[in-house]
């Protein structure tokens, strides 16, 4: 996400305690939470670097303690989570909403007009610029659903040696959604893109493959003394997926 709603109200309540470099603490990692959609890695280090503060990492792990909750796949931001998922929610009947609007557009347009010559140039102008907007976005409405569960099976047959996820929910299924959407469209990786439910499987089957034969990400990375690798709701993320694109981790 890059942009996000922010309660001024809301935040200063629950942080007014808060000394100043606690406070710009919390704002970064919570910049970074929402511009990446994934969990905050646990090594602190790690964490320094990314948000800018190397030798503060005692702040950051008070703020973190205090407003984030650990788990295994990192530190997770539950009321962050919820507005990231709504946010995924309100683009899918943003989609709805723009195949109604189409439908009634054409309707409109099969149906006789008369008008003075003046009234109906207006009224043309007004429908072609309607008929556009629809357009745009009638391949993500008529697009079938995200099937969850098959990619997540793919994923694990795929990369089993990768971290499989327990929960698939929330903030996870929304960046997954964006993503089934995005690859739908042609690329440099995928020509035609997908419009079925079977060409979409098909299409994540080989952009797993790929992941596994010809990137660095099937073995992780050694930092710090020790070897990360990627969960599925790290390649969703939109950055990571579009690195993972443009070949950013090929061998």
């Amino acid at each position: 996400m890059h942009y996000y709603q922010f309660n001024i109200g809301d935040y200063q309540s629950h942080t007014a305690h808060l000394e100043p470099l606690e406070d710009l603490t919390y704002r970064r990692l919570l910049d970074w939470y929402y511009l990446h959609e994934t969990p905050i890695p646990t090594d602190l280090t790690q964490v320094a670097r990314q948000i800018r503060m190397r030798s503060h990492s005692d702040c950051i792990a008070t703020v973190l303690q205090e407003y984030f909750e650990c788990t295994d796949d990192g530190w997770v931001h539950h009321r962050a989570n919820k507005e990231i998922a709504k946010t995924g929610e309100k683009s899918e009947k943003a989609s709805a909403s723009a195949k109604v609007r189409w439908d009634k557009v054409k309707d409109a347009n099969a149906l006789p007009t008369q008008y003075d010559s003046n009234a109906t140039h207006n009224t043309e102008h007004k429908t072609q610029d309607t008929i556009k907007e629809a357009k745009a976005s009638l391949s993500v409405a008529s697009l079938p659903t995200c099937p969850h569960k098959e990619i997540l099976k793919l994923w694990q047959t795929k990369l089993p040696n990768l971290v499989q996820p327990r929960v698939w929910e929330g903030a996870r299924q929304a960046s997954l959604r964006q993503r089934w959407v995005q690859a739908s469209k042609p690329s440099e990786f995928s020509k035609k893109g997908y419009r079925t439910v079977a060409e979409g499987l098909t299409w994540w089957s080989s952009f797993f493959d790929y992941i596994a034969d010809d990137t660095k990400l099937a073995k992780g990375f050694e930092t710090n003394g020790r070897v990360w690798v990627p969960d599925l709701e790290w390649v969703v993320n939109a950055t990571n997926f579009q690195k993972i694109i443009d070949g950013k981790y090929n061998k």
